[in-house]
């Protein structure tokens, strides 16, 4: 029964949103065991590189390019800055240094991206990469509802909104959700500097393999797949691809990603969750908070 419910909803998150998938996989961990953990762990494993290889051909290497070139300084500074702080802050803490790299990473550029094409390089657990996804995930959710007001509150225009959300705001989806709901002008520079910002995740990856190389190992082993995600995107910018097949690969990556986070998030154990505590979340809020305010200062 447990099996045959297992496999239904591993089916079925392939039609949901990830986060969905994600929270629907932690609570069927929570009240049951994986029936097929060993399976799981090298299905997710594989099918999270090609979703990420998919989500490259949604990228347009000059569209982000010419977007982001007047606040390269700041998209800089921001990254490294939330990197740097989520190390000190997530040792302060006493979370586990790979759980901290996570959520840095996903604040620090975007979000459920950012975290899903990090974990297999810093080769992180399913536990790990659960708990980051859930606090990632759950700021997006509120930062869709409290943004939107909280800049009709400030004053903001539809241009400072837009740059703000696509800082502030960890994924993609959400970023486009607030910017709709604030105005035509904050929707569609929101998404060109949310797609520039996504960039970084190319140079994030290599810095990540000569941080996270094994000790005494001067060799860095290279996860093949990141090449393929920079393939797909140049594929994107250069060729004639038709529309349709970029659409087909768009929802083939959305939903091997939703199908992915469902097996990540069974994955979880109680004891992981008992062990890290709330921490994780309030690393998550402090993060969001720092680079919340000091874009405001920016923009």
């Amino acid at each position: 029964m447990i099996q045959f419910l297992f496999i239904l909803l591993f089916i079925g998150s392939a039609f949901v949103a990830p986060a969905i998938s994600l929270f629907a996989g932690i609570v069927f961990a929570l009240l049951f065991a994986n029936p097929y953990s060993k399976a799981s762990k090298k299905v997710s494993k594989y099918l999270l590189q090609v979703a990420v290889v998919g989500l490259g051909f949604g990228m347009n290497l000059h569209q982000s390019l010419a977007t982001g070139r007047d606040g390269m300084l700041f998209t800089i500074v921001s990254v490294v800055g939330v990197l740097v702080i989520g190390y000190f802050l997530g040792r302060w803490l006493k979370i586990p240094h790979k759980l901290g790299y996570l959520i840095s990473s996903g604040t620090a550029i975007c979000g459920g991206s950012a975290i899903a094409a990090v974990a297999p390089v810093i080769e992180a657990d399913d536990n790990e990469t659960s708990i980051s996804l859930a606090v990632i995930f759950t700021l997006n959710a509120l930062a869709l509802f409290i943004f939107p007001p909280l800049g009709h509150l400030l004053g903001l225009s539809q241009e400072q909104f837009g740059i703000w959300a696509a800082i502030a705001i960890h994924d993609t989806s959400s970023v486009v959700g607030a910017g709709f709901a604030y105005g035509p002008e904050a929707l569609a520079l929101a998404t060109t500097v949310k797609l520039t910002r996504a960039l970084w995740i190319i140079p994030l990856l290599f810095v990540t393999m000569v941080l996270f190389r094994k000790n005494g190992n001067k060799k860095i082993s290279i996860p093949w797949f990141i090449f393929l995600f920079i393939g797909a995107m140049i594929a994107n910018t250069y060729l004639s691809i038709p529309q349709t097949l970029l659409s087909i690969i768009s929802i083939a990556s959305h939903k091997f990603l939703s199908m992915t986070l469902f097996l990540i998030g069974s994955s979880l154990s109680i004891q992981a969750i008992k062990a890290v505590g709330v921490k994780p979340v309030v690393m998550g809020v402090v993060l969001w908070i720092i680079i919340s305010v000091t874009t405001l200062f920016v923009v």
